[in-house]
């Protein structure tokens, strides 16, 4: 016998009892950034490999380990993309929305990295991103965090913590950089590989190991904070008291990092506990040095990234039921004439309320057949539509979720019924 084929590891299907949740997760998160003026971009899930070399950066674990990568029939290196920024800005370039123009921007869509699959890791996951260009102050900072945040009210996420941190100018993290090295040099005996590997490449990265063995020194390591200027200091301060303001609780994080050299100042992330290893569920900061390390010119930009499959695992966390799908009505057809005369009357319905949910049997089946497909469907009410209906124009209108008892209507004014029990 043939084996089946399998879904590749680490990639997975959402199944119809599941895609409810993330197309109400979808609808929730687009209307929030649409409230804000953010318009969607479309982009391709293939790019040049070369782009995420230049914009990620070679030695990093995703490029060098975790990117799928191929040649094709012309030769050209490509790659599925591991991130949305890279290909946002690649694509604002080539269609000139970066020149003089202010861009609010959002994505959707699946991407893909080669790394060891386990809950809230995958190696195709979907993100929604959002990335803003042509605004330098740190309002704009300030405005994304408060997105996010609403965001979370939106569809229904609450606990979680949002940690923050600067990582100054490029010339304040440089004079870092080189005092954090020194440090890590005169500890080399406690770094672990991945340390030793980052060290003079991405030393910030080292501050984000996971390692426990190498956490004592860390926590002694050099801050950033020591080497800000005037001017990082009153654009983290003014972030920092916008959120304030509104009311919205962080935690300044000193080690957390971007790890790559076009980010700049703020920088933060939406963690939670109740993912295991994987917390972190929103990530974003200002990166004013992508566009030029791109061949652009000097352009600010700001943005963040969510991952759904983390946001969907945290809404289930919380109420495992969520997002399960549940039909308003089911039609009961019983006799061929039911079957033929069913298919207008569903018509009809559909057309006078066509914000209900109306699903029509089919395939036949006896009675109690059809009300275990009507009951398994989540129906509030059956339809019963045979002979005998026909014949006195009428149908039976039986509730499925409830003690109340069944009714036969005139079928001129089943709409009118269904109207006045759905209005509630």
């Amino acid at each position: 016998m043939t084996k089946s084929i399998q879904a590749i590891r680490g990639m997975h299907d959402v199944l119809p009892d599941q895609s409810a949740l993330w197309q109400f997760v979808e609808r929730r998160i687009a209307a929030v950034l649409g409230g804000y003026g953010y318009r969607e971009i479309r982009m391709p899930i293939l790019e040049m490999t070369e782009l995420f070399k230049r914009s990620i950066g070679e030695v990093t674990d995703i490029v060098e380990k975790e990117m799928y990568s191929f040649d094709d029939r012309n030769g050209d290196s490509l790659t599925l993309r591991p991130e949305g920024t890279a290909g946002c800005v690649r694509a604002a370039m080539e269609h000139g929305l970066l020149h003089n123009q202010i861009q609010r921007l959002w994505y959707q869509g699946p991407m893909f990295r080669h790394e060891r699959p386990q809950k809230g890791r995958y190696r195709q996951f979907h993100q929604i991103g959002v990335e803003t260009f042509g605004l330098s102050g740190p309002d704009i900072d300030a405005e994304l965090i408060l997105v996010t945040a609403r965001i979370w009210k939106a569809i229904g996420i609450d606990g979680l913590e949002l940690q923050l941190n600067t990582l100054g100018t490029t010339e304040e993290r440089a004079a870092y950089r080189g005092e954090l090295v020194g440090y890590f040099e005169a500890h080399a005996d406690l770094l672990d590989d991945d340390s030793r590997r980052r060290l003079h490449s991405n030393p910030l990265r080292i501050l984000d190991s996971k390692n426990a063995a190498m956490r004592e020194m860390l926590d002694a390591a050099p801050t950033l904070t020591d080497h800000l200027g005037d001017e990082s200091r009153a654009h983290f301060e003014f972030v920092c008291q916008a959120l304030d303001d509104v009311g919205v609780p962080f935690t300044i994080n000193p080690r957390l990092v971007r790890g790559l050299d076009y980010y700049s100042r703020t920088v933060f992330e939406w963690v939670t506990d109740r993912l295991g290893a994987q917390g972190t569920v929103c990530a974003g900061g200002r990166y004013d040095g992508l566009v030029p390390q791109l061949g652009g010119k000097p352009t600010p930009a700001v943005g963040f990234a969510m991952g759904l499959e983390r946001l969907v695992a945290v809404i289930q966390e919380g109420d495992p039921r969520a997002g399960e799908c549940a039909a308003d009505l089911y039609l009961v057809l019983l006799g061929d004439a039911a079957r033929r005369e069913g298919l207008v009357l569903a018509e009809q319905v559909r057309d006078a309320l066509p914000g209900l949910e109306l699903v029509c049997n089919c395939g036949g089946g006896g009675v109690k057949a059809q009300f275990k497909r009507a009951d398994r469907s989540g129906a509030r009410f059956a339809l019963v539509l045979g002979d005998t209906e026909i014949q006195e124009d009428r149908i039976v209108l039986k509730p499925l979720r409830s003690d109340d008892d069944q009714v036969s209507v005139r079928r001129d004014t089943l709409v009118d019924n269904l109207k006045e029990r759905f209005a509630h």
